[in-house]
């Protein structure tokens, strides 16, 4: 079974595909940034007075991009406890990480229980925003 998930909970996609697609007991959700729904305003994001990007905060985009994923893992009937494997892209690895974790250790506080995580360095994403995340979750059955 292949199942398609969108949901208006979530900041839309930047482009032509789901928030999230379901194959048997697996959820893979899409690239999601830290967007906020129905507003895509970016949290932590500083512009100067020509609308230009000169700082941002990502303990702030970190805190909405989990809400974000949260949201897409409800609407696909799963829950953050659900999440297997996580892949984070920072835009600024060596200015980001260390509070980005934080906000990571505050979300997953038991290593044991955490995702697996990748975190990556990339020079850019779509839109300003400093962090995006990949996931894939299991769907569980009913009773388990």
């Amino acid at each position: 079974m292949n199942d398609s998930i969108r949901t208006d909970t979530a900041p839309a996609p930047v482009g032509t595909y789901p928030h999230a697609r379901k194959i048997g007991e697996l959820l893979f959700l899409s690239g999601i940034g830290p967007r906020k729904p129905g507003t895509d305003a970016i949290p932590g994001n500083v512009l100067d007075a020509l609308g230009n990007l000169i700082d941002h905060d990502i303990a702030a985009q970190t805190r909405q991009v989990f809400a974000n994923v949260r949201a897409v893992l409800e609407a696909s009937g799963a829950a953050w406890e659900d999440l297997a494997d996580v892949t984070v892209f920072l835009t600024d690895m060596a200015g980001d990480f260390k509070a980005y974790n934080a906000v990571w250790r505050e979300c997953f506080p038991d290593p044991a229980t955490a995702p697996c995580r990748t975190t990556l360095g990339i020079s850019a994403l779509p839109t300003p925003i400093a962090i995006e995340l990949k996931c894939i979750a299991r769907i569980r059955g009913d009773g388990c």
